[in-house]
């Protein structure tokens, strides 16, 4: 049974892990009733459905930016995403507001593909290689680390949301750009904005070398060699079975696919984009969707009118977004109560500084 008057230890106790689903949510929902607007829960649309009910808002990557930036009121805000998420919300939130994350472990293994030290090296390369300014964009699925050197660099951070804005404005700067850490994002976007394959490189940062076979003088676009592993595990193959079963069904996909996967598809975008398209679509129409399996579970059920199913059958959801589940947060919340900081994430302030101005840079660009 709860005691939550206890001094609350360093690893989940027992209890928590124990205790029936219908006592973690009685005791979450005491709390929030008990600090009101105080306490606010921003929730991205990958966390599954024990942790989302809870949710004061949801939304992808660029949506939770803009609520955390523009949220003034509440004094804890208990983040149910991944750690690059939280210290985007520290950043772009007030001193006077404090972020938690439920569980320090989750993580994202494309931001863990992208370190600090092996974008500068690799910015040093390739601007001595290249005998020109590289100007560097990130997505948001990055380490706070990696938004201050884009930031003072004078880039920009993007999600999948404004990708193509934000990729136009740099190829506009007149420097080649190189985009870190999920190679897919990056080909996919630039090619829609018309830059061809052959203008694309890749940089591998184990090997710490460039991965191209044209003409320096024509590269445009240097694509670190990072992915996610949820939607790399979409496959041509997949599209092929599908319209093989349903020849009149819609494969929509996620831009962090393959560029081959994404070619193949009827359409590709955010998730915000994915959610849309659903919300719209005819009723009796059949949709296959390349993305997290939380998101596509909570598709269907919200969308009965469509068929809607996954793109891979077998497909797991996101396993770090996924380490956040009612004990932790009911854990966590008794944790905000009691005023311990455990589970603060904080992001010193030069770091914050420039990842501020690559954050804001990309909320600017419309």
């Amino acid at each position: 049974m709860f005691n939550p008057t206890e001094t609350i230890p360093r690893r989940i106790p027992e209890y928590y892990i124990q205790a029936a689903n219908e006592e973690l949510e009685a005791r979450i929902r005491e709390i929030k009733k008990e600090m009101g607007d105080r306490l606010f829960m921003p929730t991205h649309h990958y966390q599954k459905d024990e942790v989302a009910q809870f949710a004061d808002i949801m939304g992808d990557s660029l949506q939770l930016a803009r609520i955390s930036r523009d949220n003034k009121e509440a004094e804890h805000i208990v983040f149910n995403g991944v750690h690059f998420m939280a210290e985007t919300a520290d950043i772009l939130t007030g001193d006077d507001q404090k972020v938690y994350l439920p569980d320090l472990n989750a993580g994202c293994s494309m931001a863990d593909m992208a370190d600090i030290d092996q974008a500068v090296l690799a910015y040093e390369r390739l601007s001595a290689r290249l005998e020109e300014g590289i100007l560097p964009v990130t997505y948001v699925n990055s380490t706070a680390a990696i938004k201050s050197f884009v930031g003072e660099q004078g880039g920009s951070c993007v999600t999948s949301g404004n990708a193509k804005k934000v990729i136009k404005w740099a190829l506009e700067q007149g420097r080649r750009i190189l985009f870190l850490p999920d190679q897919h994002l990056g080909r996919n976007t630039a090619y829609d904005l018309g830059v061809p394959l052959e203008q694309m490189a890749v940089w591998d940062p184990i090997h710490k070398e460039l991965e191209y076979e044209g003409n320096d003088e024509d590269l445009r676009i240097i694509l670190w060699k990072g992915h996610c592993s949820v939607h790399e595990k979409f496959f041509p193959a997949h599209i092929d079975q599908i319209r093989q079963k349903k020849p009149d069904v819609n494969v929509l996909v996620h831009p962090e696919c393959t560029f081959e996967v994404v070619q193949k598809a009827d359409y590709s975008g955010s998730t915000k984009y994915i959610i849309d398209m659903l919300e719209n679509a005819p009723a009796g129409s059949k949709w296959a969707i390349g993305t997290e399996m939380n998101l596509v579970s909570r598709l269907k059920d919200t969308y009965t009118h469509l068929e809607v199913e996954s793109l891979n059958p077998i497909m797991c959801p996101c396993l770090t977004m996924n380490r956040i589940d009612l004990p932790h947060l009911a854990w966590c919340l008794d944790k905000v109560v009691q005023g311990d900081r455990a589970n603060i994430i904080k992001v010193d302030d030069r770091t914050a500084h420039y990842s501020k101005v690559s954050l804001e840079r990309m909320l600017s660009i419309v």
